[in-house]
């Protein structure tokens, strides 16, 4: 493909239906997958992965809206997100500890 990748603020990384875990930078990387590798060519959410990739890559609609189309399409094809690192964006506060009684 003649047009440069478009990378993601968040990379996607999936667990393939075989167990391998695989990581997706942008929205090129992902359209390549979803058109030569992807498990079952078929479903509202692959359909709607390619077209959503394939526009963001000529920046028709923003590369988030692609990267949440090709998560949806990876689920309902039984290849579940694997969250890295911390996502929360609250502290978490500590727990604080009791001191014996003297």
């Amino acid at each position: 493909m003649n047009t440069p990748d478009i990378p993601w603020r968040i990379p996607v990384k999936i667990r393939l239906q075989c167990g391998i875990e695989r990581t997706f930078l942008g929205v090129h990387d992902a359209l390549d997958f979803l058109e030569n590798e992807w498990p079952l060519r078929r479903g509202e959410r692959y359909n709607r992965a390619v077209r959503r990739c394939g526009a963001a890559l000529h920046r028709k609609v923003p590369a988030e809206m692609a990267r949440e189309a090709f998560i949806a399409a990876c689920l309902e094809a039984g290849m579940p997100m694997i969250m890295t690192g911390a996502m929360s964006f609250y502290p978490t506060p500590a727990i604080p500890t009791r001191q014996a009684s003297a």
